[in-house]
């Protein structure tokens, strides 16, 4: 009897032990952890509506891409500049499950100050969200892209927003602007995606398919949901 009671503390040991191994590697993973990063961009932008994105642009949107934390020693260089994620709207409310994404080349106009940068595209139309879904993407060589306005009342202020497929802003230090992105490549990140979802899964399939967004995702598309279509 003893013996089996001691076999059952053993047992109990080794499942408590790789419970605590698999929560810290979730817990260790740059990808969730760049996830989250994404959501706290996000919120804190749409959180200042004088300062941030005009909240009838993100109602039109169709996705939305954030790259948190885009090094900008990269421009210089060139190379990989960020990773990040995309979600596409499923419904009145409801967005898909984040796509991996990577943000490459090109130039990124003027920049204002910083080691870094967080970058926020809306994708205006269904023509602009199927393209960055497909495995490559040349922002400005395969559609519109501009500078987004910025503030409650911006979008009065510029044809950008009539006419672009896509609107990209940056923030740094706090300021938050309108930024160009032509030339820069954007593609999906199949080993984040494994690293989310446990398998290769594209883009396409993420965000068109019924995949579950991960828990990590929770505050991002928590706070999209709070600018439902009127499209």
């Amino acid at each position: 009897m003893l013996t089996n009671r001691r076999s059952c503390i053993s047992l109990y040991a080794i499942l408590l032990l790789t419970a605590t191994t698999l929560c810290a590697k979730k817990i260790r993973n740059p990808t969730t952890r760049r996830l989250r990063e994404a959501g706290t961009v996000v919120s804190e932008i749409m959180a200042a509506p004088d300062k941030g994105i005009p909240h009838d642009l993100l109602e039109k949107a169709h996705c939305v891409v954030v790259v948190p934390g885009l090094k900008k020693a990269a421009f210089v260089v060139g190379g990989e500049f960020g990773k990040g994620f995309i979600t596409c709207r499923k419904g009145h409310a409801d967005w898909s499950a984040p796509g991996a994404i990577r943000i490459e080349g090109g130039s990124f106009g003027f920049q204002i100050g910083g080691t870094e940068i967080d970058l926020v595209m809306l994708v205006m139309n269904e023509r602009g969200a199927d393209r960055l879904l497909s495995t490559k993407f040349t922002l400005g060589g395969e559609s519109e892209v501009a500078a987004g306005p910025v503030g409650r009342s911006a979008t009065a202020q510029t044809d950008a927003a009539m006419t672009a497929e896509i609107l990209s802003w940056s923030r740094s230090r706090g300021i938050f602007a309108g930024i160009s992105l032509q030339g820069a490549t954007l593609r999906q990140d199949l080993d984040d995606n494994a690293a989310l979802y446990e398998k290769k899964l594209d883009n396409r399939e993420i965000v068109r398919g019924a995949v579950a967004p991960p828990k990590a995702a929770s505050r991002l598309l928590k706070t999209l949901s709070q600018y439902p279509s009127v499209s």
